[in-house]
């Protein structure tokens, strides 16, 4: 299974792209789409659309994990990062792409198996699970990892219990 897991934003989008098969995850693909402050907020919206339709339309994913929106403590922040977030799942609409949310609670228990994980724990496994030689940067694309491998796991397979003990990567 092709899963597309993304950091919804609209300064940053982290975004990665692994592939689950047998217990086991390839990353295929990892960044961040960027947009710049002084830009048109309608102009960074399209940028990030643009982006992300090019990443599907590439790998063709079979899902798309995406951080639940939940309410932060700056309203402006949190509007901006919702309507990111609408041009996010129109791009997987139009692509004819599920779409499946995790709060961070439910990302940090996929990834380390403890709910209340601090984030360089997170990302530490994800790193670790992704056999990868360093966490992504920037931290977006690392988080954009952790929430396709929540959806590698939720999609209901063993690989709980293999990343647990595993040594084994794609080679």
């Amino acid at each position: 299974m092709m899963i597309l897991g993304i950091d919804p934003g609209y300064a940053i989008v982290g975004y990665g792209v692994i592939r689950a098969e047998r217990g086991r995850f390839q990353p295929m693909e990892h960044g961040a789409v960027v947009t710049q402050a002084g830009e048109d907020f309608n102009r960074r919206l399209e940028i990030i659309y643009d982006s992300l339709e090019k990443v599907m339309a590439h790998w063709k994913p079979d899902a798309v994990a995406i951080e639940k929106l939940y309410f932060q403590n700056n309203q402006k922040t949190a509007i901006g990062v919702a309507e990111a977030r609408g041009v996010i799942l129109l791009a997987a609409q139009k692509a004819k792409i599920e779409v499946f949310e995790y709060t961070p609670l439910q990302v940090k228990m996929a990834v380390t198996g403890y709910g209340q994980a601090m984030k360089p724990q997170v990302m530490e496994m994800t790193r670790r699970l992704l056999c990868l030689k360093e966490v992504p940067k920037p931290d977006d694309t690392a988080d954009a990892l952790a929430m396709a491998i929540c959806h590698g796991q939720a999609a209901g397979s063993v690989f709980r219990q293999r990343m647990l003990t595993r040594t084994d990567c794609f080679k």
